[in-house]
């Protein structure tokens, strides 16, 4: 017998969760110099971390030796989101609320609710908790809420929800969702995962935290890790009941958001004109891209994030052209799309170096 059968066996029916190529892996593998590489694959801010997060990092240095204490970050969320501070719950990246929230409310026997193509931590954090996956069909690249409404069991303890999506770029009207949440049994957990909020233009807004006050069984997961630029201190955060919240911090590890990232995104709430700044590049990055692929005659699904996932056709071949010439996209055939590309909003010399490269990929491919 194997040493890794003494695992559940829905532990070990996981794939793990692959992250987009780091910029040295590429330059090992390829021999290029790590300055020659754009990586446009993780949905990382392409301007850095906000400046004023990374001068509080830099003074939180001097304090590293102590262990966290997480009271302020939650005093400036609860004054951002205008929710108690006991209603909040915090993670090394919103992955790690996801997690927990898994931890929480699902366990064998029980089932969770996704859409297909929708973010890979769901089917994972769903998996690791001994629950059963149902996945439901995609409408247009997106969710599809009344399918996922009607694929609800007596079994069913969560529905996961990102909106805007990862990695097709989807969103739903917020009157939609609000609907959803007013038809699913108030014994079912619904999370809604809004880690691209920032980068949704004003008009499209929702005020989705109001609705806690409706719905005790939502929960809301936002992070630092995109408009913020903080995505490598790994810091995130859930808004819930005050009754979710308490079972959720029995199970999250004591310390699990480390004094630079709590120092740093306390700071980065603050920096207004880094978040507005980011949310515009975002915003023209987007028109030189989508133009860019139209001029290729590539299609592309409409995206309210900071990426973008187009079809190439045989993308293994276009992916591999363009990691040898220095530029890292996202393959996303392990959500169900072997066909297309995801690219990460860059800055304007990165996107036309995309795309440069992406023309001699297409033209070897052809």
């Amino acid at each position: 017998m194997s040493i890794a059968e003494l695992a559940p066996a829905y532990i070990r029916a996981i794939s793990p969760y692959l992250p987009g190529k780091p910029i040295t892996e590429l330059a090992r593998e390829m021999g290029i110099p790590v300055e020659k590489i754009v990586k446009l694959a993780s949905n990382e801010n392409p301007l850095g971390m906000s400046p004023k997060a990374r001068t509080a990092v830099e003074k939180a240095l001097a304090g590293i030796e102590r262990y966290p204490d997480d009271y302020e970050l939650k005093k400036a969320l609860s004054g951002h989101v205008g929710l108690g501070m006991e209603r909040i719950v915090l993670g090394n990246g919103s992955n790690d609320v996801l997690d927990l929230a898994a931890r929480v409310f699902l366990a064998p026997g029980r089932s969770a609710v996704f859409s297909r193509h929708a973010f890979a931590v769901y089917p994972l954090a769903t998996m690791s908790s001994g629950a059963e996956c149902i996945q439901v069909p995609a409408k247009d690249y997106g969710h599809d809420l009344t399918a996922m409404r009607e694929a609800i069991r007596p079994d069913t303890r969560v529905v996961w929800i990102a909106n805007p999506n990862n990695p097709t770029g989807n969103f739903l009207p917020h009157a939609q969702v609000k609907a959803f949440l007013r038809a699913v049994p108030r014994d079912v957990i619904v999370i809604l995962d809004e880690a691209y909020n920032e980068y949704l233009p004003p008009a499209e807004r929702g005020d989705s935290v109001a609705w806690l006050a409706e719905f005790p069984n939502l929960i809301i997961t936002r992070t630092f890790s995109k408009v913020f630029g903080l995505a490598g201190l790994r810091v995130g955060y859930g808004l819930t009941s005050a009754e979710i919240a308490d079972l959720m911090n029995r199970v999250r590890q004591p310390f699990n958001v480390n004094n630079l990232a709590l120092a740093g995104a306390i700071a980065a709430l603050d920096d207004h004109a880094f978040v507005a700044e980011s949310y515009k590049l975002n915003r023209r990055g987007m028109e030189q891209i989508v133009a860019g692929l139209k001029r290729h005659g590539l299609e592309h699904i409409p995206s309210h994030g900071n990426f973008v996932t187009f079809k190439v056709g045989d993308a293994v071949k276009v992916n591999q052209s363009l990691l040898k010439q220095g530029v890292i996209v996202r393959p996303i055939a392990g959500y169900g799309l072997p066909q297309h590309l995801r690219v990460t909003i860059g800055l304007e010399s990165e996107n036309l170096r995309f795309l440069q490269a992406l023309e001699h990929a297409l033209e070897g491919a052809r």
